[in-house]
């Protein structure tokens, strides 16, 4: 990835001392119904500086690079540390988290705009309300209440554990939504992440009393035959996680509770 270029500029006409900025063109949208627009803003460049923290510095003092007065930026932000997964945006045509964003791994100007996927709530802040109701809708979670003291769960063989684990890093951050053709306003399609999470709670121990309604869930309207297999997801995932491992290994357990469905076996 090409490194930024910083600019100089003459600071009070000193002929030696200059200053570095980074100029950032930002997509804005004032409301959901309304349309969008570009501003640029201009700032001081400093050595380690995220994107993030470029959001902040714009948040400050919103001015744009021609001196006009603005409102501030509305971004989701939360952990700064690619855990959360609220800081997703489209940076250089990319989307990606703006926390791990190192502005001197961008090329300038760098571009931010929101997410396509998932509807605008204000300028760089998306509603990710489509990808919470699929994890709901495949029950990715363990049902268990705690009412009563059941005492140590099974043992996962560490073999199992290790795939797993990997699963379990997902931060329902959406790249992986964005990435995919197949999700859009004209599909229904789950996408990748919640797929993955099918898989994560069918191997749980615990979890996999609820492995046919997991599946059977994903064989409907919206789910696992929508995917493309363009492999968009896996190259775009900040945390690395195999879905489309995870979305062939769904394919056969589909393939396998159909069987069980047209056989009359209530059992996954």
């Amino acid at each position: 990835m090409p490194e930024t270029t910083v600019t100089e500029t003459p600071v009070n006409g000193a002929a030696a001392a200059s200053q570095k900025t980074v100029d950032f063109i930002i997509t804005r949208q004032d409301t959901p119904d309304s349309d969008s627009y570009e501003e640029t803003f201009s700032l001081p460049y400093r050595p380690n500086m995220n994107v993030i923290s470029a959001l902040m510095e714009i948040r400050k003092n919103p001015v744009t690079k021609d001196g006009k007065k603005t409102t501030p930026v509305a971004w989701e932000m939360n952990c700064l540390e690619e855990v959360c997964g609220a800081c997703s945006m489209i940076i250089n045509d990319k989307p990606r988290q703006s926390c791990s964003a190192l502005v001197d791994k961008l090329e300038q100007p760098i571009r931010l705009a929101p997410m396509k996927t998932f509807p605008i709530i204000r300028d760089l802040q998306v509603d990710r309300s489509r990808m919470f109701d699929s994890l709901k809708k495949v029950k990715a979670w363990i049902p268990i209440d705690g009412t009563y003291d059941l005492g140590p769960g099974p043992r996962m063989p560490e073999t199992k554990r290790q795939w797993a684990y990997e699963l379990s890093k997902c931060m329902t951050c959406g790249v992986c939504l964005e990435a995919c053709p197949n999700v859009n306003s004209k599909s229904d399609f789950i996408g990748p992440a919640p797929l993955s999470q099918v898989r994560l709670f069918n191997a749980h121990p615990t979890g996999e009393m609820n492995k046919a309604e997991r599946l059977n869930a994903i064989m409907g309207d919206g789910g696992i035959s929508e995917c493309g297999n363009s492999q968009n997801c896996v190259q775009s995932c900040p945390k690395g996680i195999p879905l489309t491992t995870s979305i062939a290994a769904l394919n056969r357990d589909t393939s396998f509770q159909a069987f069980r469905n047209f056989f009359g076996s209530d059992h996954a």
